[in-house]
């Protein structure tokens, strides 16, 4: 992360930095009013609390384990009968089973099968220390982007869900990432525009040779990190004009000190082909489809 805001910066104005930084805003999860009702009680913390039901109880109904279906949040304990809103006595519910239990104790509900019972209460009182972990970890990521010297605002997942689904984009990491925090609640995504996908594979092997499967060494150390002024894992694009390789040939090159390399899938093309388009950075990158 750290070393992709340097490129950026790099390329464009960036003139502040927002991160979401954790996965669930805890205080809002445990007290609703703990610093106002503007902060606490609006929709965001309803966004908070059923984030965070979705992550703890699976994505499926805690009574009958139903997928892919309507679910609710649901009261473990009704409110009627002395229930609170604490997300300790929060679970998630299909809307048959939420009808059908009604205001019932989950006792009386579940009395015929009390295996599942007793995993529900179970899993309702676990504490909230994953999120907390999770929390902390993030945190850790949005203090090392402070060295930048730019303005630097944490907020949560549930922020950007909500203004997300605010203005109708589909759930993606990229589309996610456009609306997060304040400046994310007016985003204009154009429906064509394409996200391209970075994947960090590294720089390459430190192992100076390769082995068989004893231990003994089955080649030689490596004399050139460049042939031809071509490295393994450059980005090229090779036209070949003549033989049986003959075409356009575009992907990474794997190089030789014969000077015949692979290019992508292809094998034994010519140096003198060659083009570099992108030098080796230890990153991948494709469109998305």
């Amino acid at each position: 992360v750290f070393n992709w805001v340097k490129k950026l910066i790099a390329f464009a104005p960036v003139a502040a930095i927002q991160v979401e930084t954790v996965r669930f805003d805890t205080q809002k999860l445990q007290n609703p009013e703990i610093s106002g009702v503007q902060y606490q009680q609006g929709e965001l913390a309803g966004y908070e609390v059923r984030e965070y039901l979705l992550e703890k109880w699976g994505r499926k109904c805690a009574y009958c384990e139903a997928e892919n279906v309507p679910l609710e949040v649901e009261h473990i304990r009704p409110k009627s009968r002395g229930g609170s809103n604490r997300v300790s006595n929060l679970t998630l519910s299909c809307i048959p089973c939420n009808i059908k239990k009604g205001n019932r104790p989950v006792e009386e509900f579940l009395a015929h099968d009390p295996v599942r019972l007793n995993k529900l209460l179970a899993q309702a009182k676990q504490p909230l220390k994953d999120a907390a972990v999770v929390n902390t970890t993030r945190y850790a990521t949005g203090n090392a982007l402070k060295s930048f010297a730019l303005p630097v605002s944490f907020w949560s997942g549930g922020r950007t869900k909500c203004n997300r689904i605010k203005q109708g984009y589909p759930k993606d990491h990229w589309l996610d990432a456009a609306c997060v925090g304040q400046t994310g609640e007016q985003v204009y995504i154009p429906p064509t525009l394409k996200a391209l996908q970075i994947k960090a594979v590294g720089r390459g092997s430190r192992q100076k040779c390769r082995m068989d499967r004893f231990g003994f060494p089955r080649t030689k150390a490596k004399q050139f990190k460049r042939i031809r002024g071509f490295q393994t894992g450059d980005i090229v694009k090779a036209v070949v004009t003549k033989g049986k390789k003959v075409g356009v040939h575009i992907g990474r090159v794997a190089i030789r000190t014969t000077g015949s390399f692979r290019v992508g899938q292809v094998d034994g093309i010519n140096w003198r082909y060659c083009l570099v388009l992108h030098r080796a950075d230890g990153y991948e990158y494709a469109p998305t489809s």
